[in-house]
């Protein structure tokens, strides 16, 4: 804390943010729309944070694109649903700003910025209740031009290595099958050429290829808008600690790269939007499962400098109800240089037909065609049920060789070639047993357990039926099992050896614990009342969903309209106010904590 006895400024602005992923661009477009003068601090050289790695759908119910996709949402169908998979566990008058901010907020940066959304015809919500939506809420950016940005396309945070094909080229969903099968039709031997050609012209000048899809455009279509805009992004300016005066935050001290500590007042306030607490050192540890503490998909500079700075004066910390994180099994190629390969576990192959995931004991312990979120969370259930010697942490999905002919398996694609199989099986990521014991062995599982269960799983499966976990029994897994395989598209005998199998481990993708905040992002102290002038969005505010995980993008979605609700606030608020503006009902709640 940092109680000023003087009034010396280095700079001021209106709005000081700090953070340049999806909540804290937003906040700065919108701020900037609204008149502010604005400035950007960004703790690294690149822009967008975690958004920039991340699949980039964006979870806001009720918008117009929804309705000009043929797939109209409602506002109501989404407060039955939220109500339903939240219940009483609190934050409801946040939520219920979200919910009506939503559609605004997306609306208003379509019109204002380069920022554009197209919403899906087929993107299920993750968990089944009243008001599910099958389509409509699931936001996905349109791809973007990193060409448009210049010599400023290397400020674009690449997404993971893992995502990108031939070293650096990003591929669309829809060309994913082309790609893996070139040869297969003249349709995907052009639509092939026509993807590799543009990125062979792209490798000629830029670092890697410019065509950005998913959470990459995300970013790069907010920054690009900043861009146009004139608003400053001051990249290597991490935030060093709050300035507050007479129980106001008044601005910031940061470390400029080449200039050294400055002072900034901020005359409307500042905003946290630094990344969450994924990578802070103590914090981590304080609120973070013991089997889910290794590994992260966030960036290594995400060490909680916006919340760490705000509890130092105070403020509430939220510990995510449910969970403190929101979670995602991932399997590891171990490269031996310290470059290891992650690969998320999101929908290629759990949701499959003919893969199982067990644990120590050899025994399932979860619907594999869950959402991820929901998968790791059985995971971790089962561990500190059974301990660790017969818990969950690790995991391993056992499937056949079919399975990985017909689907692939974590980060080996679909599959034919015998090389290539073996090329895993040699690194150690992929698991080979020609008998379900020898590969119990390998895997270090009880033999006579996985025996036992794939013998039951087998019973089930041939009548397309999964008593034990109800695997095809909600929309989202039937959505994403395969629609060929009959009667259940998740459920199949797993068939004759050899198995194979890869081991998987919980990572977060970002948290659900953070500041406690009001519905405008107004953060809380431990009192419960609004510190003056201190604002957060993205991962350093508590999630509205209190640790459950409805639907794709529920990370992204409230970041965005939680950085326009900031926005509109800091604009129309007088400086030194502790109260909340009323830009919608809701906002008539000063205490409504998230």
């Amino acid at each position: 804390m940092n109680e000023a006895r003087q009034t010396h400024w280095d700079e001021e602005v209106d709005l000081l943010v700090f953070g340049a992923g999806a909540g804290g661009m937003t906040a700065a477009l919108v701020a900037h729309h609204e008149g502010l003068k604005v400035l950007v601090c960004e703790k690294t050289d690149a822009v967008g944070g975690i958004t920039s790695t991340s699949g980039g759908t964006t979870w806001v119910p009720g918008t117009s694109l929804s309705t000009s996709a043929g797939v109209p949402d409602s506002v109501d169908d989404a407060r039955r649903f939220l109500a339903s998979v939240v219940g009483d566990r609190g934050g409801d008058e946040a939520r219920e700003a979200f919910l009506q901010s939503g559609p605004a907020a997306i609306d208003e940066l379509q019109r204002i910025s380069d920022v554009k959304f197209v919403a899906a015809t087929a993107h299920p919500d993750y968990v089944t209740g009243p008001g599910a939506a099958f389509g409509g809420r699931a936001l996905a950016p349109v791809a973007f031009d990193g060409r448009l940005l210049g010599g400023e396309f290397a400020r674009v945070r690449p997404p993971r290595k893992e995502f990108m094909g031939l070293g650096g080229m990003m591929v669309a969903r829809t060309d994913l099958d082309a790609l893996l099968a070139p040869f297969a039709s003249t349709k995907n031997f052009s639509r092939t050429l026509a993807v590799v050609g543009r990125y062979v012209m792209d490798r000629l000048r830029y670092p890697r290829g410019t065509q950005l899809v998913m959470g990459n455009a995300l970013a790069a279509r907010l920054f690009y808008s900043l861009r146009k805009q004139n608003v400053e992004v001051r990249f290597e300016t991490p935030l060093i600690e709050l300035v507050i005066e007479q129980g106001e935050v008044t601005g910031a001290v940061v470390e400029q790269k080449g200039a050294g500590k400055k002072r900034i007042r901020a005359r409307r306030g500042v905003v946290l939007a630094t990344g969450g607490i994924t990578r802070h050192p103590v914090l981590r540890k304080q609120l973070f499962p013991a089997g889910a503490q290794p590994l992260s998909l966030s960036p290594d500079t995400h060490t909680g400098d916006g919340v760490g700075s705000a509890l130092r004066i105070n403020a509430q910390l939220n510990d995510g109800h449910d969970s403190p994180g929101l979670w995602m099994p991932c399997s590891i190629l171990r490269s031996g240089d310290g470059q290891d390969g992650v690969w998320p576990h999101i929908i290629l192959d759990r949701a499959k037909p003919g893969l199982i995931a067990v644990n120590s004991r050899g025994e399932r312990f979860v619907n594999e065609s869950d959402s991820y979120h929901d998968f790791v969370m059985g995971m971790l259930r089962d561990s500190e049920n059974g301990g660790r010697k017969g818990g969950s942490v690790p995991a391993h999905l056992v499937v056949d060789a079919a399975f990985i002919r017909d689907y692939g398996l974590g980060l080996l694609m679909r599959a034919r070639s015998r090389r290539r199989i073996a090329s895993f099986e040699k690194a150690g990521y992929l698991i080979k047993g020609n008998t379900l014991a020898e590969l119990a062995a390998k895997l270090g599982v009880d033999a006579a357990g996985l025996e036992r269960t794939v013998d039951t799983y087998n019973r089930d499966a041939a009548q397309g039926q999964d008593p034990a976990f109800h695997r095809g029994a909600s929309v989202v897994n039937r959505f994403n099992g395969d629609a060929a395989q009959k009667p259940n598209p998740c459920v199949r005998p797993i068939g004759p050896g050899p198995y194979y199998a890869v081991t998987v481990w919980p990572a977060d993708l970002a948290c659900s614990a953070g500041l406690a905040g009001n519905a405008n992002g107004q953060v809380l102290d431990n009192n419960g009342d609004v510190i003056p002038g201190l604002y957060a969005c993205g991962n350093d505010l508590a999630s509205i969903f209190r640790g459950t995980y409805p639907g794709p993008g529920t990370t992204l979605g409230p970041a965005i309209v939680f950085g326009w609700r900031v926005a509109k606030y800091a604009a129309r608020a007088t400086p030194g106010s502790a109260g909340v503006m009323q830009v919608d009902p809701v906002a008539r709640h000063p205490r409504a904590t998230v």
